[in-house]
């Protein structure tokens, strides 16, 4: 394991400076109206990247605002489609020219690795709102054939204003996940990033607004879900509401949007996602599919436990020699500074995110899991733990039954298809699954068995933009790469 030294990232890449800081309201860049600002922290250090201004219900009140003045008399909603997928696909091609700063942006806000941004993030990004330009003029309705002498038909249009509460695990890729089918549909918008990572989506808003989208369309108020949140969920003015966060602050965002004027709600909520590993497995591709689910654990996609069926040949049981490989790995594992290319994982978001996960890794030592590497943080400034894996966990567990969002993975053993079926059911989430098998038809029973949004037959977090993506139970409800 690499520890994390404070030797400076100039060496890697060049960090950009920090162009925008301020509320984006009405196609301009302003104060928040209170005059506060916050801190944003680099994780890598614990230190203060820049003071990002503050917005709360006045603020929102302004935003929402100058969106519906947008939605109500502005161009945007009236557009032909093929007009606005034109300005999107402008859009598409300044973030394309804008990667390596989108993905810099990230890597200090969020921790995230800024290979994976240049890679994955900002390009899976561009891609969302190019996909979604290609959709902006096919929003058709339908000619209905009726049983009386009426002419019917259907048309489908935009909902109005929507607050977009986007979270800090992927802030590129979530915020245009929720921002690109609202402007493909011809809605208007408030977003709201999460305070830990506000820093790109000001980014993007400057970008929408070279790309030509008018002003009021895009309105960006960094702040805290207390203050800018609820107003935003609260807003008699806002037509309907995405969140994506915890199951708690959920609960909250629907009893918001409830009292007020029922607007519609879509939640993105937590998960506990068990990968279910079968005794035929593929024993390298099992280990690396978990150790992949690590990764996504601690960039917070899905929260990773993995289920290893103790069938097996007499000699070495596929449970340890699963569990001895992905010990191997994670020992192995790089972590350190996230603009170095060999770092595999970067640090956690901000300070109360890594105390939280520390205490769930005490707590399974408490409660008598075993703990088989890992379990600390990395000496030096910056929020580092350790890639940790437990065995022996039991569903009575904190860490079995509570969405940890960090570089933290139980194992668990079972004897029979139902005991795998019932101990991924069991828990209060249903987010995703995973199964490795070459069974089709232990494949196909697991599958239809779990009750969960996605499940992933040998692979695990798998998503494309043709196919929803969506949850049961906690996880919340709605699909989540579709237009509110």
């Amino acid at each position: 394991m690499e520890s994390n030294s404070n030797q400076s990232s100039v060496s890697f890449v060049k960090i950009p400076t920090i162009k925008f800081t301020k509320l984006f309201i009405n196609g301009e860049f302003v104060d928040a109206v209170s005059g506060k600002t916050f801190e944003t922290i680099d994780p890598r250090t614990g230190e203060m990247i820049a003071k990002v201004a503050e917005g709360d219900k006045e603020d929102v009140d302004l935003a929402v605002k100058a969106a519906r003045q947008a939605f109500d008399h502005g161009p945007w909603p009236c557009l032909p489609g093929s007009a606005r997928a034109r300005i999107m696909m402008r859009f598409v091609d300044l973030i394309e020219e804008n990667v390596e700063e989108l993905a810099a942006l990230d890597t200090i806000d969020a921790g995230k690795l800024f290979s994976m941004g240049k890679a994955i993030d900002i390009p899976m990004a561009a891609k969302a709102l190019q996909y979604y330009a290609g959709a902006a003029d096919k929003i058709h309705g339908e000619v209905l054939k009726m049983s009386r002498e009426f002419h019917a038909y259907t048309l489908r249009e935009p909902i109005g204003v929507a607050g977009l509460i986007i979270p800090w695990n992927y802030p590129s890729i979530m915020f245009v996940w929720r921002v690109s089918p609202a402007l493909a549909a011809g809605c208007t918008m408030v977003v709201k990033p999460a305070e830990q990572t506000p820093l790109s989506a000001l980014y993007y808003a400057h970008l929408a607004k070279l790309a030509g989208i008018p002003d009021g369309v895009l309105n960006v108020i960094n702040g805290y879900g207390p203050t800018a949140g609820a107003a935003i969920t609260s807003h008699m003015d806002v037509d309907a509401v995405s969140f994506t966060g915890s199951t708690e602050v959920g609960r909250k965002v629907m009893q918001a949007t409830a009292t007020s004027n029922l607007k519609v709600v879509s939640l993105e909520l937590g998960g506990k996602s068990p990968l279910i590993i079968f005794d035929d497995a593929d024993v390298d591709m099992a280990a690396q599919l978990a150790i992949f689910g690590i990764l996504l654990n601690k960039v917070k996609l899905f929260s990773l436990f993995c289920y290893l069926n103790k069938r097996s040949i007499p000699s070495i049981g596929i449970y340890d020699e699963v569990v001895k490989k992905l010990v191997e790995k994670a020992k192995a594992w790089a972590v350190g500074d996230p603009f170095d290319p060999k770092v595999q994982q970067g640090p956690q978001v901000d300070k109360k995110q890594f105390d939280k996960i520390l205490s769930y890794i005490e707590h399974g030592k408490r409660e008598g899991a075993t703990l088989l590497t890992g379990g600390k943080p990395l000496d030096g400034k910056g929020y580092y733990i350790e890639p940790t894996i437990f065995s022996e966990i039991k569903e009575e567990m904190l860490i079995a039954k509570d969405e940890i969002f960090g570089p933290v993975l139980g194992l668990a053993k079972f004897n029979t298809v139902e005991e795998a079926i019932k101990r991924a059911n069991s828990t209060r989430y249903g987010l995703a699954a995973g199964i490795v098998t070459k069974d089709i038809n232990v494949a196909n029973t697991v599958s239809r068995s779990i009750r969960a949004g996605s499940i992933w037959i040998n692979c695990y977090g798998a998503l494309d933009y043709d196919c929803p993506f969506s949850g049961y139970k906690m996880s919340g409800f709605g699909s989540w790469t579709r237009s509110p």
